[in-house]
C-alpha cells in the first residue's frame, strides 16, 4: 500500500515500523508546512497519523479504509521538527476497527491524538 501512496511520499513520510494491528511513521516538518501562525498545519499533521492509521489497519491483508476519524491537536510541531506517528490497534469486530494514534515531537511531547475507525472492503 505504501509503495503506491504518492501523497505520502510527496511529504516525505516513511513507514519505519510495521507489526499486526501497528505502525510507525515518521515525517519532516519543513518550511512548506508551516501555517500563519510560525507552527506546524494542523493538517500535516492530521495526514501524518493518518498515513499510521492506513497501515496499520491495513497489517492484516484485506484492503481497509477509513469511515471516520479525529484529532485533537495538544501542543505545537515547528519547521524542522521531527514527527512521529504511533498506531496501535484498540480492538476489530467484523470488517471494522478502532486505531488510536499518538503524534509526537522530537522532545517527546505529544503533538496530537488520533482515533482512527476502519472499515475492511468486500
Amino acid at each position: 500500500m505504501m509503495d503506491a501512496d504518492t501523497a505520502s511520499a510527496a511529504l516525505g513520510i516513511e513507514l519505519t515500523e510495521l507489526g499486526a494491528g501497528r505502525a510507525v511513521c515518521r515525517m519532516a516538518v519543513t518550511e512548506l508546512m508551516i501555517n500563519g501562525h510560525g507552527l506546524c498545519h494542523g493538517g500535516y499533521v492530521f495526514l501524518l497519523a493518518d498515513t499510521a492509521f492506513a497501515c496499520a489497519c491495513n497489517s492484516h491483508g484485506p484492503v481497509t479504509v477509513a469511515a471516520g476519524a479525529e484529532i485533537t491537536f495538544v501542543s505545537p510541531a515547528h519547521a524542522g521538527d521531527v514527527l512521529v506517528a504511533e498506531a496501535a490497534e484498540r480492538t476489530r469486530f467484523g470488517r471494522s476497527g478502532i486505531y488510536d494514534i499518538t503524534v509526537r515531537r522530537p522532545d517527546g511531547h505529544v503533538v496530537a491524538e488520533f482515533r482512527g475507525r476502519s472499515r475492511e472492503l468486500k
